[in-house]
């Protein structure tokens, strides 16, 4: 027979239990708050008063206004709230250990401490409590991202398997130590076999990739962030009937004083990495292109700039769909080129010329493309009578199909 006795006391243990773990929440609020040079918003001050009371009102359930208190914490940045953040969310998980806000805000906390592996863990706790097996949108691109980033590390370890690598020990360390560690050990095998041997490229690649991971996160879905991919059709409805001039990253045209000139047309187009001088470039970028080279796209602000169009060419479609995950922003673009655009020279629905090569400039794809939809009145190059700009075949298709070139304006026109 069940003693009735026995159950209430554990139930007044587990109450007991419960009480100090919230005690312990209360004290961390505390050492906050007196911490020496601690700068609480008033935010998280409304919300460690708003914890303090819950717990000296009986009916009340705290647990709601402790996650608060951790939610704003992450807020506030600062010294010292990311900690309290984290010893907010360890004390919650352990008051209610299937509690999904408990979970993500470790998660949050543990990430913004540079502490991505275990972030991961506690974004996947979070992901087994969902219902529906799905997170919110944000949790989704972290979890994609640190568990992109955990494979780099693991595909450099395997490059150069040696027992003592540098690279073991970074293995769940903070990213902030992580990042100078694996350029480190970058540079040392770049000195030791070459800039030739393939696992030294491979590696070149895999750290290119982590950082740009550790800087932002990937775009799993292009559609995020407003962004509305439009094929070949879209495009030229974009193009019709607007003036459009495609402009080289020159530092002649920089220095030009063209650049009331480039922001009259309708559409500007400029390529790869680039950078704007108002004066000399103009201000305006309609459309972006970038090619990728191998699996490896163009490096540089331009992906993050914001663009009506952001068009990517490459080709194997599986690389050119990878980039488009790993590089692309949310927001940073109104429409991106779906693949009937991918490869525009060789593709038989569109150009279908074969023999341009893989070294083809991105300024000539473009250019190329636009001519071939053939609904601007005005098609322009601005900087490209700089030689050096086209490859020679491209030099002589544009001059072959000039109306007029205009060297002290660096123009070439081509209707």
């Amino acid at each position: 027979m069940t003693n009735p006795l026995a159950g209430l006391f554990k139930a007044r243990q587990k109450e007991a239990a419960r009480l100090d773990l919230f005690n312990r929440g209360m004290r961390l609020c505390g050492e906050h708050l007196a911490a020496q040079g601690a700068k609480p918003t008033p935010r998280l001050t409304q919300a460690i008063g708003t914890f303090a009371a819950s717990l000296a009102t009986p009916s009340a359930d705290p647990f709601d206004a402790l996650l608060q208190v951790g939610k704003r914490a992450l807020e506030a940045g600062g010294d010292g709230s990311p900690n309290l953040a984290l010893g907010v969310a360890e004390t919650s998980t352990l008051i209610r250990q299937r509690s999904k806000g408990a979970w993500r805000l470790h998660g949050l906390a543990l990430d913004r401490l540079g502490r991505g592996d275990e972030a991961l863990e506690s974004y996947e706790r979070y992901l087994s409590l969902q219902q529906n097996g799905g997170a919110a949108p944000e949790i989704a691109r972290r979890i994609d991202t640190l568990r992109r980033r955990r494979k780099c590390l693991d595909e450099a370890i395997a490059l150069f398997p040696e027992a003592d690598s540098p690279l073991r020990g970074l293995l769940g360390g903070p990213t902030s130590a992580t990042s100078p560690e694996f350029a480190a050990h970058v540079r040392a095998k770049v000195a030791e076999h070459g800039v030739g041997d393939p696992a030294v490229r491979r590696l070149l690649e895999l750290y290119g990739t982590y950082r740009r991971l550790v800087e932002r996160d990937g775009m799993p879905d292009p559609l995020l962030g407003g962004t509305t991919p439009i094929d070949v059709g879209g495009l030229r409805g974009l193009v019709a009937e607007r003036t459009v001039c495609v402009v080289a990253d020159a530092e002649e045209v920089a220095s030009s004083g063209l650049g009331s000139e480039i922001d009259g047309y309708d559409l500007v187009v400029r390529c790869d990495s680039f950078r704007l001088r108002a004066e000399g470039t103009g201000e305006r970028t309609d459309l972006h292109a970038v090619s990728l080279r191998g699996d490896t796209p163009w490096d540089g602000p331009a992906w993050t700039g914001p663009v009506g169009v952001r068009l990517v060419f490459g080709d194997p479609a599986a690389g050119w769909r990878r980039a488009l995950r790993q590089r692309l922003v949310s927001g940073a673009q109104e429409h991106v080129g779906d693949a009937s655009l991918r490869r525009p020279l060789d593709d038989p629905a569109l150009l279908g010329e074969g023999g341009w090569g893989r070294d083809t400039t991105t300024a000539f794809t473009v250019l190329r493309l636009l001519d071939f939809l053939d609904v601007s009145p005005r098609l322009d190059l601005v900087g490209f009578t700089l030689p050096g700009r086209l490859r020679a075949r491209e030099t002589e298709w544009v001059k072959d199909r000039a109306t007029h070139i205009h060297d002290s304006k660096m123009r070439i026109a081509l209707r």
